[in-house]
């Protein structure tokens, strides 16, 4: 539904990305995380407002100009920052997206869905920003699209308008809608998504974050093969009362309880301790092994949480869930659906 093929783009001598391919086809949810400069310029050159030099954007197996109508007709993009219609309603702004785009959507079904409803009579400039972004996911179903990108979806919106994200991202799952996903954040790209890419100057690199049930079963796998001499080795190790990390030639040590999570990119490991990030020569493995002794948790492949960071566990969807943690950015980690109920037993919660 939505192909990119050999693009790439270059500024001067300097390539911000070499090129690209990746495909996505109806029913799929992808997420490619990026700085804000590559994001900006990806998706600059899908509107055709940066030009495609080499390589091409295809929508429906068209490029913009070999029919333009129907590319942009195929495609709704939820903007990070939008300007709306400050004066009209909620209602009456959607009512004019259905009879701009001819669209059969029911505008009560669309409230229901973003869950403005008892706003539908309440003006643009009286929604605070997280209602304004449900706004757009409305105009989305109105447009009735069948290519939908977001721009940074969990920025700067509260914890309701995320779960509607969420359940709004099933939705168009459910209507076999092609969704692309634009994020700097691993952990929004790692949580919407069923596949995540990296893209930076070195290329386009799908992301080690594997499905529910290979999670579950490598899981098993391991402790059926964790030998007497792993176990030792955990005993061993566990006693160690710190985690050492090291910034340019400087290197740090950090008692556990100082650590908030710890996050896997790219083969490296990030301690994240009071809002900033220290890589540490340790593996997750490694650090899971160190670290289950003293009250952390392997919540997903590519993260370990402090359990004493927990504030809430958050359910955006039958599999979909998320640890709220109370550290100085509020920060949210992916929670395994595989391992919600050992969360759950460590937890005491039934």
């Amino acid at each position: 539904m939505l192909s990119i093929n050999g693009m790439e783009y270059r500024q001067g001598d300097q390539t911000l990305f070499p090129k690209i391919d990746i495909e996505v086809k109806p029913g799929e949810i992808k997420a490619i995380q990026s700085t804000v400069n590559i994001r900006a310029v990806l998706l600059q050159m899908i509107i055709g407002k940066e030009n495609v030099r080499n390589g091409s954007i295809q929508i429906k197996q068209q490029t913009l100009q070999e029919d333009k109508q129907k590319y942009v007709s195929s495609l709704g993009i939820c903007w990070y920052e939008e300007g709306i219609y400050e004066r009209l309603k909620v209602q009456e702004y959607l009512k004019f997206i259905g009879s701009l785009y001819q669209s059969k959507t029911s505008i009560k079904e669309v409230l229901l869905q973003i869950q403005l409803e008892e706003k539908a009579k309440w003006k643009m400039h009286q929604l605070n920003r997280s209602e304004k972004r449900r706004v757009q996911f409305g105009r989305i179903l109105m447009q009735e699209a069948e290519v939908v990108i977001f721009e940074e979806p969990e920025v700067n919106v509260d914890l309701e308008t995320k779960r509607v994200l969420h359940q709004f991202v099933e939705l168009l799952q459910k209507q076999q809608k092609a969704v692309l996903i634009l994020t700097t954040s691993t952990e929004s790209a790692v949580t919407i998504s069923d596949t995540v890419y990296r893209l930076n100057e070195q290329g386009i690199q799908q992301m080690d974050v594997e499905t529910e049930e290979k999670e579950r079963l490598t899981s098993t796998e391991t402790n059926v093969k964790e030998t007497a001499e792993e176990a030792v080795q955990i005993k061993q190790t566990f006693q160690l009362n710190k985690i050492s990390a090291k910034v340019e030639d400087k290197i740090i040590l950090f008692d556990p309880q100082e650590i908030d999570y710890i996050e896997s990119q790219e083969g490296q490991s990030y301690l994240y301790t009071r809002g900033e990030g220290f890589p540490t020569g340790f593996t997750l493995k490694e650090l899971e092994q160190r670290l289950s002794h003293q009250g952390f948790f392997r919540c997903h492949r590519s993260y370990i949480v402090n359990l004493q960071k927990i504030r809430e566990v958050i359910t955006w969807t039958r599999n979909s869930y998320s640890l709220s943690l109370v550290d100085k950015k509020s920060s949210e980690v992916p929670l395994s659906k595989s391992k919600l109920n050992e969360l759950k037993e460590l937890l005491g919660v039934e």
